[in-house]
């Protein structure tokens, strides 16, 4: 039964507190063999409510009718409820509301005083509850482990380290004596850290920033910057590095059936200048034309390699631009999903 059925009965008995009428109606309901969900109301509400009923002593029958009548009167004079509770309203208004707002109030609520925030936690999946118990402390991920089913906890369990898992499973014998209000307080900080999608200002991570800046400057700034980077941190700079594509990258990390889709949208003077200054380079700029002249029809690779044949010499600064604007134009598929770059580790493997 919700909070807002309990309290509207009036102080027509006033013989009666309005407190002592609601304990009447829910023992007038529960005696009827009625399944009340009081679990959903706030515990201060619960409390109040096994106090009252407590405290009842027998009432004339006359009492009760008058009670039930009042009650009966009550609830048929709304004309409006609402969804019961923040939590009501927020699934009320979930399909209404962007999925970070709705993530947000989640959050919001489970971390106030009388918010249950483990089914936000247990609705996660696997993957990520693993993630959370390797960051947290033993006894926290015991708690979580604990609160999880039965089946879902031994599927967690199967997927961990064994020393991750004995630890955890040691702390739950220290659990016996928590306290609920100790295991809200627990669950309220996982959603506040980890259901909660955080607002960053900017959309991609800092290597990603990295590497786009990078790609788009002069070959000398790239590696001045990537050498300091090394030794400032060797692994933010090894990741930039990956994320960093270049025309000499190529050969190695392009899918041979994606270069039609990848020189398509390209100036035919920027794709010529490239080739011709790429066919006249190093060996690696070599291996890159070449690779690109490989892969489209015999017709467009052979007119290519006239235009480019034309150009003769090209100077290297005009040489540099085209091909960082060959190497744009394959990022911005890259970034929109329609072409996926070989990765480093899968050339390693190769």
């Amino acid at each position: 039964m919700e909070a807002s059925t309990l309290a509207p009965l009036s102080d027509r008995t006033p013989r009666l507190s309005r407190k002592r009428k609601a304990a009447m109606i829910v023992q007038l309901l529960i005696g009827d063999g009625g399944k009340l969900q009081l679990s959903q109301l706030p515990e201060e509400m619960q409390i109040l409510l096994a106090r009252e009923l407590g405290a009842i002593r027998p009432v004339d029958r006359e009492t009760v009718h008058q009670v039930a009548e009042e009650f009966a009167r009550d609830l048929g004079a709304i004309g409006l409820s609402s969804p019961g509770g923040a939590d009501g309203a927020i699934e009320a208004l979930s399909s209404h509301l962007s999925p970070e707002l709705a993530n947000r109030l989640r959050a919001e609520m489970s971390s106030a005083k009388n918010g249950d925030p483990w089914p936000m936690i247990l609705a996660l999946p696997d993957e990520t509850l693993l993630s959370i118990m390797s960051r947290e402390s033993p006894e926290v991920s015991a708690v979580a482990l604990s609160k999880l089913s039965v089946v879902k906890a031994a599927l967690v369990l199967e997927k961990m380290p064994g020393d991750q898992a004995r630890r955890i499973t040691y702390s739950i014998s220290l659990t016996e004596k928590i306290a609920p209000d100790a295991v809200r307080r627990i669950g309220a900080g996982l959603v506040k850290e980890y259901c909660t999608k955080k607002v960053v200002a900017f959309d991609k991570a800092p290597v990603a920033r990295v590497g786009a800046i990078l790609n788009s400057s002069p070959a000398l700034t790239r590696e001045n910057v990537l050498e300091g980077l090394g030794t400032d941190d060797p692994v933010f700079a090894d990741n930039v590095r990956k994320a960093i594509f270049t025309f000499k990258d190529i050969p190695a990390r392009l899918v041979p059936t994606d270069v039609p889709a990848c020189i398509r949208g390209v100036d035919a003077d920027v794709l010529s200048t490239a080739i011709a200054a790429g066919l006249t380079g190093d060996e690696a700029f070599v291996a890159s034309a070449e690779f690109i002249l490989a892969n489209i029809s015999q017709r467009m690779a052979g007119q290519i390699r006239e235009d480019a044949a034309e150009k003769g010499a090209v100077k290297a600064k005009v040489a540099e631009e085209a091909m960082r604007d060959l190497s744009s134009a394959i990022r911005e598929l890259v970034d929109s999903g329609a072409i996926t770059l070989v990765s480093e580790d899968e050339e390693d493997e190769s």
